[in-house]
């Protein structure tokens, strides 16, 4: 049985049978034969649907923004933001997926000869809870234009955000069949990914389940394209603006209640500014307005699950035995749901939890270095390579710093952020392939090679 449960209260909300094999397989058979269709549709009319799609998720967007504040306990203006988000991302690429994927010509000794991109057929994409519509849109929305099917194997927590979605694309159009969301337990993810009418993979989540998804898929000799953890890294020089830095800090690390690959998570800091920063970052901390998500002004809400409350106070007492210190924070809230206090560790080193593991939740490690080679040095002393960010004054040293510093998105006096124009993934532990821009619209094609001779004399 698959449960939801209001993560607020504790308090269930609704509960699913899986679908049987037979839907399964049933749904699989209607996905291939809609992909056929519709690879074959131009692309100006393939388009047309992620414009629908963007209507449908505008007019629907407060029931929805609800409905993901009710499942992971998203605060509810975040949750909007993420529902516009969506809507962008299909405007973009209706707009732009054309020229992506228009034939390239290329000079060869053939009479003509071009690169063209086609589909693969349809993909499944495994997704996370903590951005229930964005992580599946910003995949879907360039799959669908560049002429795929898809299959959503969503978490397990998120049954209404996963139907919701499949109402989203099918209120906006989309031919029968081409696009299914299926209510599975995790040990029917092996099976289809091994299905060959599955033609690719792609996986939002941990590295752990990345490894095992890559394994499978490597098997099934697959494509695959992988966005997993962070342990991002936000650098802040002795030049930086520090009011600048501090509140941009804050967005960072306890957005979506800190629960992102993406969100800032060791906060590296020159010795000379470190006490500045780290009392200003603290206030700002301190002061977010924890409470019922669904109350606008609410800042904080719950953490989606109580295990990762659970695991999360685990990694901050084990960062503080280690030696760290706490500056705000610290412990769960006392009370209903699964909340966690916004907390602040300082002087964190490496080899210490909060700084060696991911911290997935309101949780940010202050680290004090000597200079901005110990920066970078501690900065790339990590097993992840999501995003980073770096703060300084010196735009001529950030553009040759950032060079160095080892992540799939370096932002300079800005907060990290995926955005539909610029393709988005990491490198190491956190994954492989790309999402967005023109890099992500190519990953799920075939780039094939024409040639038309005769050769040219």
């Amino acid at each position: 049985m698959i449960v939801s449960t209001d993560p607020a209260t504790g308090a269930e909300l609704a509960r699913f049978t899986p679908h049987t094999a037979a839907e399964v397989d049933a749904a699989l058979d209607r996905a291939v034969a809609a992909q056929r269709e519709w690879r074959v549709r131009p692309i100006t009319e393939r388009v047309e649907l992620l414009r629908a799609i963007a209507r449908v998720l505008r007019d629907g967007k407060e029931k929805y923004a609800r409905l993901i504040t009710a499942e992971m306990g998203k605060p509810v203006t975040e949750a909007e933001a993420e529902i516009e988000k969506c809507a962008i991302t299909c405007e973009h690429y209706a707009e732009h997926a054309p020229d992506y994927l228009a034939d390239r010509p290329v000079s060869s000794n053939a009479t003509e000869s071009a690169v063209v991109y086609d589909p693969l057929g349809v993909v499944l994409a495994i997704m996370p809870w903590n951005y229930p519509f964005w992580q599946f849109f910003r995949f879907a929305a360039p799959a669908l234009a560049a002429g795929n099917g898809a299959i959503l194997k969503h978490a397990n927590n998120v049954p209404q955000c996963a139907l919701a979605v499949e109402e989203v694309v099918r209120e906006a159009g989309a031919p029968d069949g081409l696009f299914r969301t299926l209510l599975a337990e995790v040990p029917v993810v092996a099976d289809l990914i091994a299905d060959d009418r599955i033609a690719a993979v792609t996986l939002t989540g941990s590295t752990e389940v990345g490894a095992i998804v890559a394994a499978q898929a490597g098997a099934a000799l697959k494509k695959q394209v992988l966005e997993l953890g962070g342990s991002d890294p936000f650098i802040v020089l002795a030049d930086a603006d520090l009011a600048a830095a501090a509140a941009t800090a804050v967005r960072a690390r306890f957005i979506n209640n800190g629960q992102s690959c993406v969100n800032g998570k060791r906060f590296l800091v020159e010795e000379a500014v470190a006490d500045e920063f780290a009392e200003a970052f603290t206030a700002a901390a301190a002061a977010l307005r924890i409470g019922d998500p669904a109350d606008p002004a609410t800042e904080i809400g719950p953490m989606a699950r109580a295990n990762l409350r659970d695991a999360l106070h685990d990694q901050v007492q084990r960062t503080v035995q280690a030696g760290a210190t706490v500056r705000t924070g610290g412990a769960p809230v006392d009370g209903p749901g699964f909340f966690y206090q916004p907390t602040v560790l300082d002087h964190v080193r490496p080899g210490m939890a909060a700084f060696a593991e991911e911290t997935f939740g309101p949780v940010a490690a202050i680290v004090r270095v000597r200079d901005a080679e110990e920066a970078l040095t501690l900065a790339n002393q990590t097993e992840f390579g999501l995003g980073a960010a770096l703060w300084t004054r010196d735009l001529d040293r950030a553009r040759e710093f950032a060079r160095r510093i080892d992540a799939g998105a370096v932002f300079v006096n800005g907060l990290v952020a995926s955005d539909a124009r610029l393709p988005f993934g990491g490198i190491k532990k956190s994954g492989y392939g790309r999402e967005l821009g023109a890099e992500g619209i190519r990953e799920f094609v075939n780039v094939k090679t024409l040639w038309i001779g005769p050769v040219k004399p």
